[in-house]
This record gives C-alpha cells, structure tokens and sequence, in this order.
C-alpha cells in the first residue's frame, strides 16, 4: 500500500498529520497550490516498509511558476491599456 503523509504545524495549537490512502500526490500539489495546505512541516511517501521524504520534491511541484520580465507580453499590456482608455472615454 502506497500513501502520503503531511505534517502540517499550527505553531502553538500543535501539528497534524494528514493520512489518507485516497489521496493522491496530484490532490497534495493541488491542495498546497490552491494553499489548504499551509505550513507544511514534512511530507512522507509511505510505500510498504518503506518512507521516503518527499517534501522538497512536492513544494517545488506546487510553486507557482516565476514569470521573468523578458516573458511578459508588453504588447498585450499596451493594447489592454489603449482599450480602456477609449472604453472610458466621453462620446
């Protein structure tokens, strides 16, 4: 049997673990992403007598991609601007 544990911490109300063989690793990445899940202390790949840390691994997954200055479509941005100005525009 195969499943993920997550530890997340609450700080001073303490930690949980979440266990439930139904999720899947796709469900955590999403779960983390959409931020559910918050304060992640470690997560667990359980997988028979075996536990591997997959923390990094599923963080790095759910990171929102960084979107570098040379990528963004200045084009797209001047157009959007033209056409709210003229939709603001007195007649």
């Amino acid at each position: 049997m195969q499943y993920l544990v997550v530890m997340i911490d609450y700080g001073r109300r303490g930690r949980e673990a979440i266990v439930d063989p139904e999720i899947t690793r796709r469900e955590v990445i999403s779960r983390i992403a959409s931020g559910e899940y918050r304060n992640v202390s470690f997560i667990h790949e359980v997988d028979g007598n075996s536990v591997e840390d997959v923390t990094e691994a599923i963080l790095t997954e759910a990171a929102l991609p960084q979107i570098s200055p040379e990528e963004v479509d200045l084009q797209a941005v001047r157009l959007d601007h033209t056409h709210d100005l003229r939709k603001h525009e007195r007649t």
